[in-house]
């Protein structure tokens, strides 16, 4: 499969994802905010079915310690905009040879208060894909390509829970996704047509691997 899907063409060519509720209720401010890049990449298993590319993050880590991430980071003076930031990153965290990424959208910027980080998503095709993996173990603990197809299986999903915090979970290839990710994933699922429905009422706590220091604080102070 050299060329994406057509749910996915179809992502590329909309011109209203701004007007999807996640974004349209995320924008960044005027100014102010760190500006950073994902690189969210699909391409062809070995079999033909599409995958996602994401990442566990070290789990010694501060901030976000174990949990679930596409390739991404702060963009840098050098780099040409959020493409530019998203494609050297991918590079730096799995190896990736930005060559070989068809960059097909580039979506609105989404901002993230507790960081203050306004955040790019860029929506690539990886026609011929090719081994990656960790690059820094200090940054990543794993790297995974996920079949599209868990992710729309529904007894996949689940609704991830937090204090007050309720959000769309997936649980595949054996990662706890959830926050950023979990709700990018599925806003692109929506908005490519191929999202199917699923029990928003199975809820699940987060494990404890994906708590960072002040999350746990909060955690014991609730109890």
């Amino acid at each position: 499969m050299s060329t994406p899907p057509a749910w996915l063409a179809g992502l590329a060519r909309r011109p209203d994802v701004a007007d999807h509720p996640w974004f349209a209720e995320h924008p960044p401010p005027d100014d102010g905010a760190r500006r950073s890049a994902v690189l969210v990449l699909f391409g062809p298993d070995t079999t033909g079915e599409v995958d996602v590319l994401l990442t566990e993050r070290a789990h010694t880590l501060r901030s976000h310690p174990g949990q679930v991430s596409f390739p991404g980071g702060a963009e840098d003076p050098g780099d040409d905009g959020p493409v530019g930031a998203a494609l050297r990153e991918a590079e730096e965290e799995v190896g990736l040879d930005p060559a070989g990424v068809d960059v097909l959208a580039v979506l609105p910027a989404l901002y993230l208060a507790p960081s203050r980080n306004a955040v790019t998503p860029v929506v690539g095709w990886w026609p011929s894909p090719v081994p990656v993996g960790v690059v820094d173990e200090a940054e990543v603990a794993r790297v995974v390509r996920v079949p599209v197809s868990d992710l729309l299986d529904a007894r996949r999903r689940f609704t991830a829970v937090f204090g007050p915090y309720r959000g769309p979970g997936f649980d595949v290839g054996g990662l706890f996704v959830w926050g950023f990710t979990a709700m990018l994933l599925d806003a692109v699922l929506e908005l490519s047509g191929v999202a199917r429905p699923w029990d928003d009422t199975v809820e699940r706590e987060l494990p404890d691997h994906v708590l960072s220091p002040w999350m746990r604080g909060i955690e014991e102070r609730g109890r």
